[in-house]
């Protein structure tokens, strides 16, 4: 048997290139070789402060997109998160024995109560204990994740661990799998590509406007004048042109850089048509979909009740072993 593998994304919004090369891209291609549950967690999206007007339409735009970026739902599970109760069940039971001290040390949590000052609640606090929750609610072995969630898995493996110990086994001890890309920094090229700061490149960005974000985005500093020349190694076009572009423009990027051959302009127009050549056919298909409500109210019916069928069982041995049968 294949191991499962569960990851999530959040409907916070635009899903943007550094979703797509630092998750999506690599949930495709672990489909084959893995029993792949893949969940939009809107109840960890509320810990911030949002708009519940819009939830449905990002929820829905969620689906859409990644399904239109290759998460063929004939291959993989798609659910969302409140859709299947027994994630916030099981939360409530880990966090009885998920120390406070573990949860004071999540460096994103600093980094999120940094953000939302004016809204630091229990929630972002727990949050960690949540994603745990929906990791081991469906014994996945496996969880891909960006660096920045690593700590939280590592959070998952020793709450799996406590509750074997106390209780009796029944969690598996989830292990991380970092994408070839597992950090991909903003079009500001200071802080970590993000809806929030505004600074991305959306799935479904038009070609214009795709051009329009590269044509300001920031580049080597060193590099004033087209005849300076500059180090590739540290500019965030030529760390994009390696996930866009082909070997042959890898080089010459890097080449042209070094030694002042090429501008910053010609530089970030042949990396904006290769972002336009992957990306239009994801965002033509997304569109289709997003004409068709029927199809993704399916996808996610179907994912909700194939993953509460696991989700009650593993409920059920959870409940046994706590004596609340």
């Amino acid at each position: 048997m294949k191991k499962r593998l569960f990851s999530g994304i959040q409907p916070s919004g635009d899903v943007h290139i550094g979703n797509y090369l630092g998750a999506i891209k690599n949930w495709v291609n672990l489909i084959d070789n893995y029993d792949c549950i893949f969940c939009i967690v809107d109840y960890h999206a509320i810990t911030v402060d949002y708009d519940p007007v819009d939830m449905q339409k990002r929820i829905t735009n969620a689906v859409a997109v990644n399904v239109a970026a290759g998460l063929n739902p004939e291959r993989c599970i798609i659910f969302v998160q409140s859709h299947v109760p027994e994630h916030t069940e099981l939360a409530w039971i880990l966090n009885t024995i998920t120390p406070m001290g573990h949860l004071e040390r999540m460096t994103q949590f600093k980094e999120k109560a940094q953000q939302h000052a004016a809204n630091i609640n229990a929630g972002l606090f727990n949050y960690p204990v949540l994603q745990s929750a929906d990791i081991l609610l469906y014994k996945a072995e496996v969880v891909p994740v960006g660096a920045d969630q690593v700590q939280h898995i590592e959070l998952a493996r020793e709450v799996a661990r406590k509750f074997n110990m106390c209780y009796g086994n029944v969690f598996p001890e989830p292990h991380v799998i970092l994408s070839s890309a597992p950090r991909i920094m903003g079009l500001d090229a200071k802080t970590k590509m993000s809806k929030s700061l505004n600074n991305y490149i959306s799935l479904v960005e038009p070609p214009e406007s795709i051009w329009k974000k590269l044509s300001v985005a920031v580049t080597d500093e060193n590099r004033k004048r087209r005849i300076d020349p500059g180090n590739p190694e540290i500019c965030n076009i030529f760390a994009l042109h390696k996930h866009f572009s082909t070997q042959e423009q890898i080089e010459w990027s890097a080449k042209g850089c070094r030694t002042a051959g090429i501008g910053c302009l010609e530089c970030k127009k042949v990396l904006s048509d290769n972002i336009v050549k992957e990306l239009t056919p994801i965002r033509e298909k997304a569109e289709k979909l997003l004409n068709d409500k029927d199809y993704v109210l399916n996808v996610l019916q179907t994912g909700a009740k194939k993953c509460r069928e696991i989700a009650t069982q593993t409920m059920a041995e959870v409940r046994a072993k706590l004596g609340l049968r």
